[in-house]
């Protein structure tokens, strides 16, 4: 009786397991980018499918909103504004709706990145007089500096396993991609090159694949901004892309297959994406204004914040025990 109950689990966890492989085959379908655009005017913040269909404006508001960051589980978005009047960081339902200032400092607050648990957002500010990285609770709380050089700290990104954060600085006079503890300790410089390197982005994973960790970014060193990739400790870099006009921003889709990414190259910023391996670049969107800053989120592999499990693996496993 014991060997049918076995077999008979073994014969649900195999099934369960093709139709895992197959929705994982498709995850890109199911994702979404959230995007920053500026086709109604001034810069809002836009949503849409994986493959560049169906757009829709989150944000309607005359200042500017850029910096979009999906929260873990995918229920709300971060996001800088100008809407108080100077830049500040703000958080809205996934929807567009209830919008709420997290920040309220008279220097700009910008580029929030959240926590793989959901508890704090990271981002750069402007209030000690230069850029430095802060962090604070979800909620806005309890804000505190993560860096203190007196020189320009920004743009920073939070590796999946929430014990890392990379960011941009040019403490060592030229823009680098570094990467530190995730309570500012050992810092550490990825990349050395005289030319500038920018906008890190981690390919996902948690800690039991922290070996095959990249980061994506943008680098002038080919004299043009292009997309590079290089292993998590800084070594190995490669070129993406190879394009006479700038590539900017990168952003890992959630299987790690793909690149989005915005370029220059039809004369206007546009949203692209290009397989991770450099190939296969396509354009996303379509419009004669700036499309920037995109955030890759897929809905179906939500990350738990109360255990950083795919909810659905977690699921599959409670079924077959």
């Amino acid at each position: 009786m014991q060997r049918n109950y076995n077999l008979a689990h073994f014969v649900l966890a195999s099934g369960l397991a093709l139709s895992l492989t197959t929705l994982m085959a498709g995850v890109d379908v199911q994702a979404q980018i959230a995007f920053r655009s500026e086709r109604d005017g001034n810069s809002e913040i836009y949503v849409m499918d994986a493959d560049g269909g169906n757009p829709r404006n989150l944000t309607n508001n005359p200042a500017s909103d850029e910096c979009p960051s999906w929260s873990p589980g995918g229920g709300t978005i971060v996001f800088a504004s100008k809407r108080a009047g100077n830049p500040e960081i703000y958080v809205m339902d996934a929807d567009g709706r209830n919008p709420q200032r997290l920040t309220d400092n008279p220097l700009r607050d910008g580029c929030p990145s959240w926590s793989p648990d959901g508890n704090s957002i990271v981002f750069d500010s402007d209030r000690d007089g230069n850029s430095e990285i802060y962090v604070m609770d979800a909620d806005g709380g309890n804000p505190r500096n993560l860096t203190n050089k007196r020189k320009s700290d920004r743009n920073p990104s939070w590796s999946p396993d929430g014990e890392s954060i990379a960011f941009v600085s040019d403490r060592d006079g030229n823009d680098e991609i570094y990467v530190m503890d995730a309570d500012g300790g050992n810092p550490r410089n990825l990349t050395n090159h005289p030319r500038p390197d920018r906008n890190p982005s981690w390919s996902p994973g948690g800690r039991r694949n922290a070996g095959s960790r990249r980061i994506a970014f943008a680098s002038f060193r080919d004299e043009n901004w292009e997309i590079y990739v290089m292993d998590a400790n800084g070594e190995e870099p490669r070129r993406l892309t190879n394009n006479p006009d700038h590539d900017w921003t990168p952003s890992w889709s959630p299987n790690g297959r793909r690149i989005a990414f915005s370029s220059f190259r039809d004369d206007n910023f546009e949203i692209y994406v290009i397989d991770a391996s450099g190939r296969n670049p396509r354009k996303l969107t379509h419009n004669p204004l700036r499309d920037a800053d995109p955030a890759w989120f897929n809905p179906f592999f939500a990350v738990s914040p109360a255990d950083k499990k795919s909810t659905t693996w977690g699921w599959l496993k409670r079924l077959v025990r």
